[in-house]
């Protein structure tokens, strides 16, 4: 079935221009070939003054690996992957048998990522400025969306469905849209000021991907969770993949 969005993209402004146009996004782009590998464990005898690790940690690590099969550069991008948007700050409405999602971003460089990401998905995508230099970005309502609205929509309240699961190609959608570097070094991943049925399941499907994060309030810079500490972040950088070209140098976490 033809993926194809009706969107008023061709009536919609031309892109910010606050950050140059992007090429295609060779991180974004559907792959055909074998999946990254995950990194190779060591071999060899322990050195001296370092104990060997338990085999509940053992196996801890060997689960964490095994993450990165899910990962955004091992997988093809799928309608399915909006989710991302919809853990985050994105709102889906519903009119008649078809959908729109939306999301309000706080950079003229996440509306370059996400309307490339939608077209990956075939999504026509439109923008619009809403002052204090916010863009809102939304698809057409299309049936396509559809199916992520009768799954999240509980009357006018969003709500994870009761399988969700943040795969890579999901967080990095979110990171694109909501994900803000922190002077700690952390990344803040940004929830809907509204949603607040959503973030108890968020924080537990965050969990279930080995990104255990910090609910953070409106008052104290939120809602969103905050991912700390090397290991978790090095896991986020690794689920997401590499930055997307319109992405500043320091808007995006970084593999160690």
């Amino acid at each position: 079935m033809s993926l194809s969005g009706s969107g008023d993209t061709g009536a919609a402004q031309p892109l910010p221009a606050l950050f140059p146009a992007p090429e295609p996004d060779g991180s974004a782009r559907p792959r055909s070939g074998p999946a990254t590998s995950s990194p190779r464990r060591r071999s060899g005898p322990v050195t001296s003054g370092a104990s060997p690790p338990s085999p509940a940690a053992q196996q801890a690590e060997d689960a964490m690996r095994q993450l990165v099969f899910f990962g955004a550069e091992a997988a093809e991008p799928t309608v399915a992957d909006l989710a991302g948007l919809l853990a985050g700050p994105g709102e889906v409405v519903r009119m008649g048998g078809t959908a729109r999602l939306s999301v309000r971003v706080d950079a003229a460089w996440r509306v370059h990522v996400l309307v490339a990401e939608l077209a990956l998905r075939g999504l026509a995508a439109s923008w619009e400025p809403i002052g204090d230099e916010r863009h809102a970005v939304r698809t057409s309502y299309t049936r396509v969306v559809q199916p992520l609205a009768v799954a999240w929509l509980h009357g006018p309240v969003k709500r994870p469905p009761a399988t969700f699961h943040l795969t890579g190609r999901r967080l990095r959608l979110w990171l694109a849209a909501a994900g803000t570097p922190e002077p700690s070094g952390g990344f803040l991943l940004g929830l809907g000021e509204g949603d607040q049925e959503c973030w108890e399941p968020i924080g537990t499907a965050l969990a279930a991907a080995g990104l255990d994060g910090a609910l953070i309030g409106p008052g104290e810079g939120g809602p969103g969770y905050r991912i700390s500490g090397r290991r978790r972040l090095g896991r986020l950088a690794e689920l997401v993949g590499g930055p997307p070209r319109a992405a500043p140098a320091d808007a995006w976490p970084t593999r160690p």
